[in-house]
């Protein structure tokens, strides 16, 4: 099989390509030398990220996973984010059909159904976006299912995202997950979260994430899924977890959040239609994704 992986550098991206050369596949990614390297990685690298490429470079491939955006949703540029998420993945979704690839995987987020009441159902729960993020996510999801429609031969995926975290998520800094932040804070001191601790997300582990990525690859339909672990953890128990794993015995300091609505405090996916359309069940349940991601190395920083 040969596989792009835009965002290929990145902390999903990254991972998705490990995976497919593992699984013996001709891998091609975007990205950039500032994020994630790839070990004994011989494939092609483009850059920078997918705009602007030589999509002659690209050539034709069986299957495009589609990872790389602006994922920052406190990035409020309305412009520059349909510009990356939506007009650029539009452009590349039609290259690539247009060269013969008939299945095409890419990123959406959980983050398109704001403030709804969770478990997040789809096409149940309502998606009302809180920042250009959102916004650009909800118009990709239009844009890509009526590419499936006109190109009825392609099946096309959309995975809603929940809270990922796990190995090769280092580099983003503010937007890595607060798994990986709260570590790193209590390797120093106590942590600080929000009062009172009892918000609640849905956290999936990256190797369940890739894991889906691979059946969605393989859908006999196009579709919009969910991608959660389907289990909500509060902020106080990932610190419970992580002084287990860490060796630790560090007390939350808790503070005002200042994000007022825009925030979402409880997060949850409904993942019976992934289970359904693609035969995606998470394995990682939180303990155990927590463990091997500190197993990884990549949890507390060198």
């Amino acid at each position: 099989m040969k596989a792009l992986v835009t965002g290929g550098t990145g902390f999903i991206g990254s991972n998705i390509a490990i995976e497919l050369i593992n699984q013996g596949s001709e891998v091609i990614i975007t990205g950039n030398d500032t994020e994630q390297k790839i070990p004994n990685f011989k494939g092609k690298l483009l850059q920078p990220s997918f705009v602007g490429i030589d999509w002659d470079a690209i050539g034709k491939i069986d299957v495009l996973f589609h990872e790389a955006a602006i994922n920052d949703t406190q990035f409020m540029d309305k412009s520059e984010m349909f510009r990356a998420n939506v007009k650029s993945s539009k452009k590349l979704f039609e290259y690539v059909i247009k060269q013969g690839c008939k299945h095409i995987v890419f990123a959406t987020s959980t983050a398109t159904y704001g403030n709804q009441p969770a478990p997040y159902i789809e096409g149940k729960t309502k998606q009302i976006p809180i920042n250009p993020y959102s916004e650009s996510k909800i118009k990709m999801e239009k844009i890509a299912l009526k590419l499936a429609k006109e190109y009825p031969d392609v099946k096309i995926v959309g995975l809603r995202y929940c809270n990922v975290y796990g190995p090769r998520e280092n580099h983003k800094g503010k937007r890595s997950t607060m798994i990986y932040q709260l570590a790193q804070q209590m390797l120093n001191g106590n942590p600080k979260i929000f009062k009172h601790g009892e918000q609640k997300r849905d956290y999936i582990y990256v190797k369940d994430v890739v894991k889906a990525n691979l059946l969605a690859a393989k859908s006999e339909k196009s579709c919009i899924l969910n991608c959660g672990s389907g289990k909500a953890t509060t902020f106080n128990n990932i610190i419970k977890e992580l002084n287990k794993v860490m060796g630790l015995n560090k007390q939350p300091e808790y503070i005002e959040n200042p994000c007022g609505e825009n925030y979402q405090s409880y997060t949850e996916c409904d993942m019976t239609l992934a289970k359904e359309l693609i035969g995606f069940i998470p394995e990682y349940t939180f303990e155990k994704g927590l463990q091997d991601y500190y197993n990884s190395g990549f949890l507390i920083k060198k």
